[in-house]
């Protein structure tokens, strides 16, 4: 690029959009604009009658925890990529030469975000959005958990017993504030227990368990475009079973799958109420082999279930999820910002077709 030349800035640009910029894709599929009523609504914009230094834009801000998401940065890192990468500031809508918000500000917008509630007031917008656009949710709805990791605790059995009985970091540690803040008191151990059954002679061994501490992410997804409809997250300790009518979706279908964890005598009672149908996997029967009518049946349901699987695998080995900050607030917009960012990939939002602006 001719650093002498005008038109040298717009040539790059240029040349970025024939070779196919993703985010003018994203750009050009996603109204941002229709979020904008919430996030000003949400974070308490005034209109500038107070004076001081203006806020960056909203909608630009929410770009920023997108990318974020995405590409798994943290806030330092964040404010270094926007100001090295062109197509990132064309997409955000920053010039050279503009001021560009820094980590504190990435940081603060984030837990206003969190702390207003106004993160799952997007979600639900950008659910309302797929609606308009004829992405309806038919087919059911798959129901899955999964652990998501976050940095080891290193407490003393008192501190871990008086962790359980919900005391705060503070009440924990009152002459050691520097260590009270470092203390994430929401996380929690559990064991993970996977892999292939290993046989040897003919017998089955034991399972291997992991232990894992951090948090869980409960999602929902449409079983026809695949789209995360609802989430919630929860310590890891936290039965997948107790949270399946949190995360149960609006669906054209009443059909739901989900694994083992979730079968419940409540459960199926709760479901059969509201009038939605079981496709949960069944249980071995304990001391007896699985009947080979429930083995079909479970092998069947697995291949529509194991496609949440996949919505797991594509955050964990792309977004990298690891929840680096303390409290479950923030691992919180974390997981939140993670879904949207899946939903908002190009192979999701490839059969968008061109947004219609400023749609009802």
């Amino acid at each position: 690029m001719d650093p002498k030349s005008l038109f040298s800035l717009n040539d790059h640009l240029e040349m970025l959009s024939r070779h196919g910029d993703p985010l003018e894709m994203l750009e050009r599929t996603v109204d941002f604009e229709y979020f904008r009523a919430w996030l000003v609504e949400g974070l308490g914009y005034g209109d500038g009658g107070k004076g001081g230094r203006p806020p960056f834009d909203p909608v630009a801000m929410f770009k920023i925890l997108i990318l974020q998401a995405q590409h798994n940065l943290s806030d330092a890192r964040m404010e270094y990529m926007i100001r090295d990468r062109l197509s990132w500031m064309r997409f955000l809508g920053f010039a050279l030469g503009d001021r560009t918000p820094d980590e504190n500000t990435i940081r603060h917008f984030r837990n206003r975000m969190t702390e207003t509630g106004t993160l799952k007031r997007v979600m639900k917008a950008f659910d309302w959005q797929l609606h308009k656009k004829g992405y309806i949710p038919m087919s059911g709805q798959i129901i899955d958990a999964s652990l998501v990791p976050a940095p080891k605790q290193r407490n003393t059995d008192g501190e871990r017993q008086a962790i359980k009985d919900g005391k705060s970091a503070q009440d924990i540690w009152p002459d050691d504030p520097a260590k009270a803040a470092q203390k994430d008191t929401d996380a929690r151990w559990t064991l993970k227990i996977g892999g292939k059954v290993r046989y040897k002679d003919g017998k089955p061994l034991p399972m291997i368990a992991l232990p894992v501490f951090g948090y869980k992410s409960h999602i929902s997804i449409d079983r026809r475009y695949g789209f995360i409809r609802a989430g919630e997250v929860t310590s890891a300790a936290h039965a997948d079973g107790r949270m399946l009518r949190h995360v149960i979706a609006e669906n054209s279908s009443s059909e739901v799958w989900a694994d083992t964890a979730y079968r419940s005598r409540t459960n199926e009672t709760w479901l059969a109420d509201r009038m939605l149908t079981s496709r949960i996997h069944r249980r071995k029967p304990k001391g007896k082999s699985m009947p080979r009518a429930t083995a079909r049946a479970n092998a069947a349901k697995s291949t529509i279930r194991a496609r949440v699987e996949h919505v797991f695998a594509h955050q964990k080995n792309r977004f990298g999820l690891f929840i680096r900050t303390i409290g479950i607030k923030r691992a919180e917009a974390k997981l939140t910002l993670a879904n949207l960012a899946y939903n908002w990939t190009p192979r999701r939002t490839a059969g968008f077709g061109p947004r219609v602006d400023g749609a009802d």
